[in-house]
């Protein structure tokens, strides 16, 4: 299938899956010009998702936790637009782009899907009309507008009898996004009410729903604790074994028969893999395409999977790797030497990795990790996630932009600008006394 004689290689997602696949393929196959690299996003840019949480926050700015993909890859063609269907017996996949959408189709000799995860609602009555999410860029902005929106609304005299939804903040799920998501929320909310007179931290609601018996079950119970012991002392109300049932414009519904007033849900607490992955004729397991030690789909030669959308085997366990950002980077190195060995006739080799380790931010600069099977708590926890995750961040300029966000919020106060992008009022009408000619 290959195109005027090239090779042609396609991956789908701009995640940390599909980037570093297509950085450790121009690395190693810079001196192949046959080859041409192709990725196809639906953003020009990849997000740096493990600081999500701190652009809801106000701890940075937007733009800094996002590169161009066009200034991380520079021997990649980038395609902008959408994946609308992908045709494994015939070798092409579909995308369209465009003001107004129109398709192309791109043939390939190799595939890599890397289309991540989405966010799932699980059918819960009223969870997808009226609740915000954590996953894109556009969703922690649309966070951070809807809590200044609200605070600035709850200041005004006519709005007291709706106080309570307006200044109550409920997240549902325990996990890594839902405890740094009400932990940063938690400081920015408490820190601004000095702005606005009419209010007082005493009115403020922060709830995390967690289904289990401790939040963060990921590092074990003895940090989970400490993190929801942490978190209840700074005033969030944490709700354990339970579970949120329904979800109204301006209410709550738990699973213990409570309902809480509240005109802000954010849900991160379920998520399932792209729905273009159903129709591929593959085997899968809870929607993941599986593949072998290698990242193939085993049934279709030159068609590869890694991240949120595959279930790559861990030798030793006998199980999968986990859907995480640290494995999927690391994934990406080893698929692109794979696809390169199969190219040159080389050997492939299988993805092995240790996870070194897992942190989160709890706010008041404190955090929990559990790094190569030893557990940190507090300030020393909330250095390492700081540390470790800016070294991971791609690119010098935006390392050094993170940096000095970090270092202005040791100084000033969070920032409560909402970024609105509203049109400036205009008119169109003659003055009296002008003159217009028609040309």
């Amino acid at each position: 299938m290959s195109t005027n004689g090239r090779t042609q290689i396609v991956i789908l997602g701009g995640g940390f899956g599909g980037v570093y696949t297509a950085m450790h393929l121009e690395k190693q196959l810079a001196h192949e010009p046959n080859v041409d690299i192709t990725l196809v996003n639906r953003e020009n840019f990849f997000l740096f998702t493990p600081m999500l949480h701190e652009v809801a926050a106000s701890d940075l700015d937007i733009t800094h936790i996002v590169n161009p993909i066009r200034k991380l890859l520079h021997r990649t063609n980038f395609f902008e637009g959408d994946v609308e269907y992908i045709d494994l017996p015939n070798k092409c996949v579909g995308v369209s782009h465009g003001y107004e959408p129109h398709q192309h189709e791109l043939l390939y000799d190799h595939l890599v899907l890397a289309l991540g995860s989405i966010t799932n609602f699980f059918n819960l009555p009223g969870l997808e009309e009226h609740a915000l999410t954590m996953k894109s860029l556009g969703d922690a902005i649309q966070v951070r507008n809807r809590m200044i929106a609200n605070l600035e609304e709850a200041s005004s005299e006519c709005a007291v009898q709706g106080r309570a939804s307006l200044l109550s903040v409920v997240v549902a799920g325990g996990g890594f996004a839902g405890v740094e998501t009400i932990a940063g929320i938690n400081d920015f909310l408490r820190e601004s009410m000095a702005c606005y007179p009419n209010l007082s931290a005493e009115l403020l609601r922060i709830v995390l729903v967690h289904p289990g018996e401790v939040i963060l079950p990921e590092l074990g119970p003895k940090l989970g604790a400490y993190a929801q012991k942490k978190l209840a002392q700074r005033g969030v109300d944490i709700r354990t074994n339970t579970r949120v049932t329904g979800v109204a414009e301006h209410g709550v519904t738990l699973s213990d028969g409570s309902t809480i007033p509240s005109c802000t849900v954010i849900w991160t607490a379920g998520t399932s893999p792209n729905p273009l992955l159903a129709a591929l004729p593959c085997t899968k397991e809870r929607g993941r395409v599986i593949v072998n030690e290698y990242m193939e789909v085993p049934e279709w030669p030159g068609v590869w999977a890694l991240g949120d959308c595959a279930l790559v085997p861990a030798r030793k366990t006998g199980t999968y790797y986990p859907p995480t950002a640290q494995h999927a980077l690391r994934e990406g190195k080893v698929l692109a030497h794979n696809i390169t060995a199969t190219l040159r006739g080389g050997q492939k080799k299988p993805f092995i990795f240790k996870t070194l380790g897992q942190l989160a931010a709890i706010g008041k600069r404190t955090g929990v990790a559990n790094i190569l099977g030893m557990n940190f708590s507090g300030f020393i926890a909330w250095w390492l996630w700081r540390t470790i995750y800016l070294s991971k961040l791609p690119r010098l300029e935006k390392k050094l932009r993170v940096m000095m966000d970090w270092t202005l919020d040791l100084v000033f106060s969070k920032d409560l600008v909402q970024f609105l992008t509203l049109r400036a009022p205009t008119v169109s009408h003659v003055e009296h006394g002008e003159h217009v000619s028609h040309m």
